[in-house]
């Protein structure tokens, strides 16, 4: 509990010992002043600084225009009990938010304080330039992104990701700032300045969440500020317009009475429930997802990102590994040696899959002569022997029939006859599957992948992930086309959802309902362009997604319908006279309460 909880918890105390005291002695009326007055001093306060910036209509004028009211009426009781339980309400709320904020940030509390440079010397990380050369011992934070130069260790990725399983880490490796080192000393060059770091766009992310505004949070705020004058005129009228039209058909007017129910009516009518629980509905949600590894930048994605219904998804290093890898060798093991000989300085991606499937050592071999020959292959002289490797272009040129045409192929010949082929493929990455299901089993009705793959590349891919569709050979401008078509033929009502992770993709997830970019290994500008960012690239956390932001939305919905319910059943009640002010205070207090707690769920995230 904070400070001012505390100082607000002391007087609500005192001024209850008070009343208390003062109800059983046959004490003086107006000493009833001081309870009040330690109670609802800050909201008397309130209510003048309002009247001065000629702002007035929010629950400290309403408070206080009902209980002065009260007291000139005689109430003194019911005057301070409607201190008293409202602040009791209000330090409830507070000690709520303050545990919501207090979740996320430790959830969040993932910013390096030092840096420690190779010679030993300790910096603040914002002064460590790129190149650099860093040391991470066992149990400190990784200050910065960059690769590992020497020592191996397991990291605890837990604050980024959300998974808790530790991740090996050798020569060689990525490491992302804000993950915990836990066992190895570790060198590491830094590949960003802090500010482009890992650790700084979660936070920016985060700390800037709430400046973007859902649809329901903007209704709630237009709302307040024409509910709040209208109950306060709806009172007024209703402490003058019935004793008025009774004195004038000669029943007597009866002020008080009216007045007392007008005063109670103000207090039930203070909307604290919606303006408080609806922001913290979003502002948990948006930190439930943090948790999981899922960056949401605002509630108005939350909002899209509950009505998506359509999804569609870049392949390569989306749904893909985004490396090649080879699948089957048709000729023997001497159509391989003889590919990763030739591509042995190639350093085309494919080239590398070669490379690496091979596996042999090119030391003892001659490799002269390599040509590259432009979106057909390359030829080289290895150990004497003229080699062609590449496509079914490449194999044309040269007169030869290849065995396979289809998918990603590279065909090889030797002193001009053809020797066989390698089929590569780029590998959907582990959960790709799951996720499309997962989708489906949420309701998603259409998933679609865009690539700028051959459409003998994306089919295989296509079939084997489950996926409604696909649009192969694309360049970035046909993706913006392609989703744009998608927009205009999904449902009414609900939201298209893109995910990517390159530079090609910022312009698609801009253009889409909804842009989820993926946060380890994707671009900068895909981060920037994305309203929500997958950070361990796992396709499936984007039902997850979902599903954090549904729950948050029926949250949202519950509390707005309960509170107006509640609200205009008890004004009503009031008007009528059934109720007096201590039901009134009860609703409003009760109300509030019952609002912020059922916000409070959004901060448990489903799993996956």
């Amino acid at each position: 509990m904070s400070k001012k909880q505390k100082k607000m918890l002391y007087r609500l105390l005192l001024a209850a010992g008070m009343a208390v005291l003062l109800a059983l002695l046959p004490l003086p009326s107006f000493l009833w002043l001081i309870p009040y007055l330690a109670a609802g001093c800050d909201i008397l306060l309130g209510a003048f600084h309002g009247l001065r910036s000629r702002d007035p209509f929010d629950e400290n004028f309403l408070m206080a225009v009902a209980t002065v009211g009260a007291i000139l009426l005689g109430e003194f009781q019911e005057a301070v009990a409607v201190m008293v339980f409202f602040q009791t309400g209000e330090l409830f709320q507070s000690y709520a938010v303050g545990k919501s904020r207090r979740s996320i940030a430790a959830l969040m509390d993932i910013r390096p304080d030092t840096a420690t440079l190779e010679s030993g010397e300790t910096v603040d990380p914002e002064e460590v330039a790129v190149d650099s050369v860093i040391l991470v011992r066992p149990g400190e934070r990784v200050p910065l992104d960059g690769v590992v130069l020497e020592g191996s260790s397991a990291l605890d990725t837990a604050s980024l990701t959300g998974e808790s399983l530790p991740r090996e880490v050798g020569p060689g490796s990525e490491v992302l700032s804000g993950c915990v080192n836990l066992t190895g000393l570790l060198r590491v060059r830094t590949t960003k300045p802090f500010g482009e770091s890992t650790v700084s766009r979660i936070l920016d992310l985060v700390e800037n969440s709430a400046l973007k505004k859902s649809r329901s949070e903007a209704f709630i705020t237009r709302f307040a500020r024409v509910y709040t004058p209208a109950v306060c005129l709806s009172a007024l009228a209703l402490a003058l317009v019935p004793p008025f039209f009774s004195l004038m058909l000669g029943y007597g007017a009866n002020w008080g009475q009216w007045v007392y129910r007008a005063l109670s009516f103000l207090v039930i009518s203070c909307p604290c429930a919606l303006v408080i629980s609806i922001p913290l509905s979003f502002f948990g949600g948006i930190g439930g997802a943090s948790a999981k590894g899922i960056l949401v930048k605002g509630g108005t994605d939350l909002e899209a990102l509950a009505a998506a219904r359509t999804v569609v998804f870049d392949k390569t290093g989306t749904l893909t590994q985004g490396r090649f890898s080879v699948t089957r060798v048709i000729g023997g093991d001497r159509v391989l040696e003889l590919a990763a000989l030739a591509e042995q300085y190639s350093t085309h991606p494919i080239s590398r899959s070669l490379r690496e499937a091979w596996a042999g050592d090119a030391a003892g071999h001659t490799i002269e002569e390599v040509s590259e020959l432009a979106g057909r292959g390359l030829s080289a002289r290895v150990d004497g022997v003229t080699v062609h490797a590449g496509n079914d272009k490449l194999m044309a040129d040269l007169g030869l029939e290849p065995a396979i045409q289809e998918g990603t192929v590279v065909h090889v010949a030797a002193d001009g006859a053809y020797l066989g082929c390698i089929l590569l493929e780029d590998l959907p990455k582990a959960g790709a599957k799951e996720a499309v299901a997962a989708l489906k089993k949420a309701g998603v009705s259409r998933t679609v992948m865009l690539t700028g793959d051959s459409e003998q590349a994306a089919a295989p891919v296509a079939r084997a992930l489950g996926l409604d569709g696909f649009f192969a050979g694309l360049l970035p401008q046909d993706k913006v086309a392609r989703v744009e078509a998608l927009l205009e033929r999904k449902p009414q009502g609900t939201s298209l959802c893109f995910v990517g992770d390159g530079v090609n993709d910022a312009p698609v997830l801009t253009r889409a309902d909804v842009g989820v970019a993926m946060g380890a290994m994707g671009s900068d500008a895909a981060i920037e362009a994305a309203d929500v960012v997958l950070m361990d690239d796992d396709p499936r956390k984007l039902s997850l997604a979902i599903a954090i932001a549904r729950k948050t939305l029926r949250i949202v919905r519950q509390n707005i319908v309960f509170s107006l319910a509640v609200k205009l059943g008890c004004l009503l009640l009031t008007a009528l006279g059934f109720t007096n002010m201590w039901w009134a205070i009860f609703a409003d207090v009760g109300v509030m309460v019952l609002a912020v707690l059922n916000a409070t769920r959004a901060l448990k995230a489903p799993s996956l």
